[in-house]
């Protein structure tokens, strides 16, 4: 796997964290808010360490 490849997925994955921050505002979400909080947490730490990893 090339750095391209990983770049362009990593863009992928940014692109779904907009959508998740999206579903947040609904007012209807109920339980499933907790698990949009988590995927959320998870995705930003791995964003985190992919930048550390290819500053």
């Amino acid at each position: 796997m090339d750095i391209q490849n990983i770049k362009d997925r990593i863009a992928v994955v940014e692109s779904k964290r907009e959508y998740l921050l999206s579903l947040l505002e609904q007012p209807n979400l109920g339980t499933i808010r907790i698990d949009v909080n988590q995927a959320l947490e998870e995705m930003d730490e791995l964003l985190d360490e992919y930048k550390r990893t290819f500053p």
